[in-house]
């Protein structure tokens, strides 16, 4: 669809850091598929971040706007407190930007950029959305930095939240959880992530990826090794049940490998379980999914979990807890099979796919059509220009 001139708006996200070519996952992810979508769609968008990333500092252009699949991404330097993103030209940057038919849109809290960014938006009466992604959970407060946090929420985040235009979730779940806090919240939306295409399966495959995907049958666990990711009660399910290998793949920045390898000694399943701790990305991700009998995500909190949608998109069978946003999906498009965390339940849970090729297959082939008719990036644009639009009336 493309717009007349009229119908265009001038979108303006506000992220801590952005790098979708390396740091494929999680909400940079989120907020890429996003902003490429709307600019398909039509619309001027700008994404404004900073030159953080992880504990270094990328070498980009600064404070003028770099060209990322037809988005203008504008990198600011990040100065002390650099834990808080604080990145001074970023504001000057984004208020030059203000004028008809402009949205903001922040995709972060507890940080300093989306509290900048509102505060300018607030003086230019421009108004602005606030997408949380996740992180506005108080069981996750209480578990990590409950005092720095709750501090910066009384000082600064729920003035934020309360005086936004309208808030973005990515899943009730996410919203229940908001409502927890008890504040006067503006409007909220929930409008799921969206799902990329998959990519070829070509090109050289590495020899830990070849080895494992010879090993059926497969469960798959891809993702961020974190505690949240509820990887020790996937691995005591899993200890449960009597074939199979289990792997688990994904970035280890909390340095979990080595528990996890002793947990498994210690359930004698170590023979049956392989750990990837490094980032999957492109075709290496495509043969994982490809071999896979089911896809497993146990998190004990997750507002949405974005490779729940990618092993639904490729027809992989998927087994979530409840306490994932996406189980949503899983339930209403019969992808697959929302479980309890419980070690029996959890652990019943992928035996039966595990043993039951023909159900595996019938309920991938549900998930596939579902995310396919219902999750592209562009559907999700359509449903977030809608928001954009009550909100620029």
């Amino acid at each position: 669809m493309r717009l007349i001139s009229g119908d265009r708006l001038r979108l303006l996200h506000v992220t801590p850091s952005y790098f979708p070519a390396v740091r494929y996952g999680g909400p940079i992810y989120s907020v890429h598929g996003l902003a490429r979508a709307l600019v398909e769609r039509g619309h001027e968008v700008h994404v404004f971040t900073t030159n953080v990333d992880g504990s270094g500092a990328s070498d980009v252009p600064l404070n003028r706007p770099v060209g990322i699949d037809g988005v203008n991404v504008w990198y600011s330097t990040a100065r002390w407190p650099r834990r808080l993103c604080r990145a001074p030209k970023l504001l000057d940057n984004i208020s030059s930007m203000f004028s008809a038919n402009t949205i903001v849109h922040l995709h972060s809290v507890f940080l300093w950029p989306t509290w900048a960014a509102a505060r300018s938006a607030r003086r230019a009466k421009t108004p602005y959305v606030i997408s949380p992604r996740g992180m506005l959970i108080k069981a996750l407060i209480r578990q990590r930095s409950q005092a720095v946090k709750s501090a910066w929420i009384t000082l600064i985040e729920r003035s934020n939240i309360e005086r936004a235009s309208a808030i973005h979730l990515t899943s009730g779940l996410e919203a229940t959880e908001l409502e927890c806090f008890g504040w006067q919240l503006p409007p909220r939306f929930v409008i799921p992530n969206g799902v990329d295409e998959p990519v070829p399966r070509s090109g050289d495959i590495p020899e830990d990826i070849r080895g494992l995907i010879t090993e059926q049958p497969m469960i798959l666990c891809l993702g961020r090794l974190s505690w949240k990711k509820g990887l020790d009660r996937l691995l005591c399910a899993f200890a449960r049940t009597q074939s199979g290998t289990l792997a688990i793949a994904g970035t280890d920045d909390e340095g979990l490998a080595p528990q996890l390898k002793k947990l498994c000694a210690d359930l004698r399943i170590a023979d049956r379980v392989r750990i990837l701790p490094r980032t999957i990305i492109g075709a290496e991700k495509e043969h994982l999914f490809g071999a896979a009998r089911a896809f497993v995500m146990s998190s004990y909190s997750e507002n949405f979990g974005n490779t729940v949608l990618e092993a639904m998109r490729r027809g992989v069978p998927v087994v979530t807890t409840p306490e994932v946003g996406a189980a949503e999906i899983v339930r209403n498009s019969g992808g697959g099979i929302v479980t309890s965390g419980d070690v029996e339940s959890l652990g019943d849970a992928i035996s039966l796919l595990e043993q039951d090729p023909e159900l595996a297959a019938k309920l991938g082939n549900a998930g596939k059509d579902y995310v396919r008719a219902n999750c592209s990036w562009d559907r999700v644009a359509a449903r977030m220009e809608d928001l954009y639009r009550i909100l620029n009336c």
